[in-house]
């Protein structure tokens, strides 16, 4: 069973501090690693976005290459899911950087020989895609190989997504500057060399758990009883839907972000990294207020208001031609996205078994990762026929109508929460703020 969940806080988890998962060494590299190398994954999607864009003048094949380098997910997650709860998960990640590394390279020399084609950039972000597949769910999952307590979780998930949303800062910023300056291959070269920081992270950690899969267990029985486990308990199962949506209509706007800077607000690639950079602004405040919460209670009905402000936020910023506006909408998107993601993430950690860990994990990259390129295509679409306002209006208007639903059902879902945190041991820690928490509501006979 998992350890001690996010949603109660302990003495411990409350004197640590902002950073107290960073106690532990293996996180500590895994945490410095990702901050080099994630700066480098997004000077890359930057850059590629607009030389996509640059070459061919289409939001469709903007959706299409963004399609192509995420359905992958969809497909393989849950197979990458049971791998990780049967496989060495630091040699499944070694592979993975690897192979992310090479297509890095790939690109940069294409764009240095100059023989770079549409075709190049969709096949090689097919093979990312893949990749990303197989790494992503069991990133997820290893961050409790590496933050064995776990008290300290939620924290080492709140500081992997301030580094997520930092580098989103950093990266599409240095990037604009790149392609305005000298071009799309030095931000390619730059990802390529980062992958060097977290390989040598994997390989410097040292007294990780050794995977013990059941005797017998066979990986497609196991995805199986993966599937049956979220999609049969209500709380995960709702929250991998909510992930799903947002991720669907939600993410696509980003894809559509050079078609915005160049066609709405009639900027160039410094600007479009800058629109970039504002939700990253807005992503790490969020990040940066998840992680410095000393329990989870409430968060849930955080997420519904969250979920609501982004569909207002992305229908005003359709409808905005002033660039300090515009700006400010976004880091309010990136904000409320933050909010929406990286709480679910700590929400289903916080409720899922231990040996099913890796299997939930896959889900919600595929609800994450998986939905998005289909938000993606739609939003491409709808765009290259009616415009790009209105297809941000249309996803906005999806996303605020999704947290009304989630809103909607948190009532129901309490009482499903509240007997897993008895199992689990921690229940009788917290039942005297229970009637003060409006996030769990535990029936009188089980308050007993």
């Amino acid at each position: 069973m998992a350890g001690h969940s996010a949603e109660i806080s302990s003495p411990r988890s409350q004197s640590g501090g902002i950073v107290r998962a960073l106690a532990h060494r293996n996180y500590r590299l895994f945490l410095v690693g990702q901050s080099v190398s994630l700066i480098g994954t997004w000077m890359q999607q930057t850059a590629l976005a607009w030389l996509v864009y640059e070459m061919t003048n289409s939001p469709l094949l903007l959706g299409i290459v963004a399609f192509a380098g995420q359905i992958p997910t969809f497909f393989l997650a849950p197979v990458a899911g049971g791998l990780s709860d049967q496989f060495s998960r630091r040699r499944t990640l070694l592979v993975t950087q690897a192979i992310a590394m090479s297509q890095a390279a790939i690109l940069a020399l294409l764009m240095w020989t100059g023989q770079i084609e549409v075709w190049q950039i969709i096949l090689l972000n097919l093979i990312l895609g893949a990749t990303n597949a197989f790494d992503m769910p069991t990133r997820q999952a290893f961050l409790v190989d590496m933050v064995p307590n776990r008290e300290d979780l939620p924290n080492a998930i709140a500081l992997n997504s301030s580094i997520v949303t930092g580098s989103r800062l950093v990266g599409p910023f240095a990037a604009g500057l790149m392609l305005a300056g000298i071009g799309a291959t030095l931000c390619f070269a730059v990802n390529a060399i980062s992958y060097v920081a977290v390989i040598g992270a994997y390989l410097l950690m040292r007294d990780l758990p050794q995977i013990r899969p059941a005797p017998g267990a066979k990986l497609g029985a196991g995805i199986v009883e993966g599937f049956r486990y979220a999609f049969g308990f209500p709380p995960i199962c709702v929250l991998l839907l909510l992930m799903g949506m947002v991720s669907m209509m939600g993410m696509p706007m980003s894809v559509l972000l050079p078609a915005v800077a160049s066609e709405v607000l009639h900027g160039g690639p410094d600007l479009f990294g800058l629109l970039t950079g504002a939700t990253g602004v807005g992503a790490l405040g969020a990040a940066v207020y998840l992680a410095s919460r000393r329990s989870v209670l409430g968060l849930a009905r955080r997420m519904a208001l969250a979920g609501a402000v982004h569909g207002v936020a992305m229908i005003t910023f359709a409808f905005s031609r002033n660039i300090p506006l515009s700006l400010g909408l976004l880091m309010a998107i990136g904000f409320t996205m933050m909010m929406q993601l990286a709480g679910g993430n700590t929400l289903i950690q916080t409720i899922v078994d231990e040996d099913k860990r890796g299997r939930v994990m896959s889900l919600y990259t595929m609800a994450i990762m998986g939905a998005a390129p289909i938000g993606s295509l739609i939003a491409g679409a709808i765009a290259n026929h009616f415009g790009t306002t209105v297809a941000i209006v249309i996803c906005g208007g999806c996303c605020l109508l999704g947290s009304a639903g989630f809103a909607a059902v948190l009532p129901r879902l309490r009482k499903h929460i509240a007997p897993v945190y008895r199992r689990k041991g921690i229940l009788p820690a917290i039942a005297e703020g229970l009637e003060a928490s409006a996030e769990i509501q535990v029936p009188p006979e089980r308050a007993a």
